[in-house]
């Protein structure tokens, strides 16, 4: 079975107000059997759901736990981390994380982000970019 990588900025479009929300949901919710993440995404989650003011911010907590007891997470590996060190280079320290994690592991072949530097690397290391609602070819020439 094929899976489908999912960042931390794909993952906080589960919250409610975040651009792309509809979009995001209504492509994700038929797939929850095919994604996975890490721990990196569901803290990023977390951290955006921080930002919510406090009438919101039970929901968007109830957001977070909804996601973690549906989406499996992958957990780093040396393979993962070697590939992060060398993306480092080029992309911010989580995204390197996040392309480490998804091209070390054989069943990914798919990464659903928001993030156009990740993208573009991503499909260096041969990954399909998935970003519900956004054009094809959003993230070319962000380098």
């Amino acid at each position: 079975m094929r899976v489908i990588y999912v960042d931390g900025s794909a993952l906080v479009r589960f919250l409610p107000g975040v651009k792309y929300f509809d979009e995001f949901t209504a492509w994700i919710l038929p797939r929850l059997g095919e994604v996975a993440t890490t721990q990196l995404g569901f803290t990023e989650l977390r951290q955006a759901a921080e930002l919510y003011p406090r009438a919101e911010k039970a929901r968007a907590f109830e957001v977070v736990e909804q996601a973690r007891a549906r989406i499996p997470a992958i957990r780093f590996s040396d393979k993962n981390v070697g590939i992060s060190t060398h993306a480092a280079a080029v992309l911010k320290p989580f995204a390197a994380l996040h392309l480490g994690a998804a091209v070390a592991h054989p069943a990914i072949d798919t990464i659903a982000t928001y993030d156009a530097e990740l993208a573009q690397a991503a499909e260096l290391y041969e990954l399909t970019v998935v970003t519900p609602g956004m054009p094809d070819g959003w993230h070319h020439g962000s380098f």
